[in-house]
């Protein structure tokens, strides 16, 4: 939680200084002005960074990639699969799956502004997983099957997520330097 709470610093920072006027676009790609350390070195651009586990896109503005939280969600949840197929009951697959997979997926989330679309393929992700444990394509059936075993979507489990963050920096910094 605190290493999001300085990811969120730096970031802040890096408006004030305006280091994201540099920024301008091309036509087809982003160039970017070349940024030199303090120790005279030049830093590269790359198309995508990982920082604290998260991983950043190439954007005009601050993007999160969600491809590989999504991807490493699925190793896990076909590794449980993998293990115990379909011996053990849905309980306990879904019990594992909370306390395992879902942090693997939501992990750093809540620092990160996401767009609807990058929230709606969370979803997505775990409607899939509904979808095969429950050997079904109905959406209806996965729903009543999420709220029978009490499971919820990253959606709502980020948005409360988002709130405990903003109200422990509110008691952090309640002067409101530290913008969320």
């Amino acid at each position: 939680m605190f290493c999001c709470m300085i990811l969120k610093a730096v970031i802040q920072l890096l408006y004030i200084f305006e280091i994201d006027s540099k920024f301008h676009k091309n036509r087809n790609n982003i160039a970017c002005a070349v940024i030199t350390s303090l120790s005279g070195r030049d830093l590269l651009w790359v198309a995508e960074m990982r920082y604290l586990g998260v991983y950043f896109m190439q954007s005009c503005s601050f993007k999160c990639s969600l491809d590989h939280a999504k991807r490493s969600f699925y190793r896990a949840a076909n590794s449980i699969f993998g293990k115990i197929g379909r011996i053990a009951p849905e309980e306990v697959i879904l019990q594992l799956v909370k306390s395992k997979c879902v942090p693997v997926l939501l992990y750093g989330l809540e620092a990160c502004a996401l767009n609807k679309s990058q929230i709606g393929s969370l979803d997505f992700v775990i409607n899939r997983f509904f979808m095969k444990l429950f050997k079904t394509n109905n959406i209806e059936i996965v729903n009543a099957c999420r709220e029978q075993f009490s499971f919820q979507l990253p959606s709502v489990v980020l948005l409360r997520r988002k709130e405990k963050l903003e109200s422990n920096v509110l008691t952090v910094f309640p002067c409101g330097i530290f913008f969320l």
